[in-house]
């Protein structure tokens, strides 16, 4: 479980933040124009040092946020700083890592090869690279499997991967969507060991995911979005009675079933 406080502000300010941010979306069809909101008016901080969860159901706005996080979005209202510069900045990108819901990569390649050429995109130095790819197969438990093709492997390995290439080139912010859906249950345990794993060793953690006991598990602080504001954050000692009921009570309609 995590510390029920958390970092505070004070332990080295925020990574991420978001200051009353709104993306709206504009589309056009036959001459009529359609306008609609991923999110609106956000305003929140993930902390140095901390582990936040973003909870909320399909269309509440979470891949938006994520998306704006990761400077594949400008917002159309508002400011989003990572380490406190603009997304697109290649410094904040060089010190950001993503694990996408799906990630895929070659089948005929090894994970040697792929994190080599991901070694290369981030900028690494060319000697620094073979040494960095064979740590961090086997900080994801790797080592057995790193000559193998991904062709070969299973989803939960395909994971690993996915972690190897988003934490190779050490950044403060590492950014995973859904990191655990489809695993079963020990490749769910074992990916939560190394998430937690990296944050004691200073990693800051932002996951988004419906499985609300691994949050609760993971978390020090959980924002729950609804229809693209956030409408809630709770610190750990907020979900004592558990976190799937704070997280209903928030997302269900008033007066009737979610």
């Amino acid at each position: 479980m995590p510390d029920p406080n958390g970092p505070s502000a004070s332990d080295g300010g925020a990574v991420l933040r978001f200051r009353d941010v709104t993306k709206t979306y504009v589309s056009s069809h036959l001459g009529r124009t359609r306008t609609v909101r991923g999110v609106s008016e956000l305003d929140f901080e993930v902390r140095r040092g901390e582990v936040f969860g973003l909870l909320g159901l399909n269309g509440s706005g979470k891949t938006t946020t994520f998306k704006l996080a990761l400077g594949l979005l400008s917002p159309t209202q508002g400011e989003v700083s990572v380490l406190g510069l603009r997304p697109r900045d290649p410094r904040a990108l060089a010190g950001l890592g993503f694990l996408p819901e799906l990630p895929w990569f070659p089948g005929f390649m090894t994970p040697q090869e792929i994190l080599r050429f991901y070694g290369g995109l981030s900028g690494l130095p060319d000697a620094e690279i073979p040494g960095r790819v064979a740590r961090v197969i086997e900080r994801v438990g790797l080592g057995a499997a790193a000559g193998r093709r991904i062709a070969e492997f299973s989803k939960g390995m395909v994971q690993r991967v996915g972690l190897a290439q988003a934490i190779l080139h050490d950044p403060a912010l590492v950014v995973l969507d859904e990191p655990v859906s489809g695993l079963d249950p020990l490749a769910i345990k074992d990916f939560r060991d190394l998430l937690v794993e990296l944050n004691a060793k200073g990693k800051t953690i932002l996951v988004s995911s419906h499985s609300i006991s691994e949050l609760e598990k993971l978390c020090h602080r959980v924002g729950i979005l609804k229809d693209g504001r956030l409408a809630r954050v709770l610190q750990a000692q907020d979900w004592s009675g558990g976190l799937e009921e704070r997280f209903i009570e928030t997302v269900r309609p008033a007066g009737g079933a979610a």
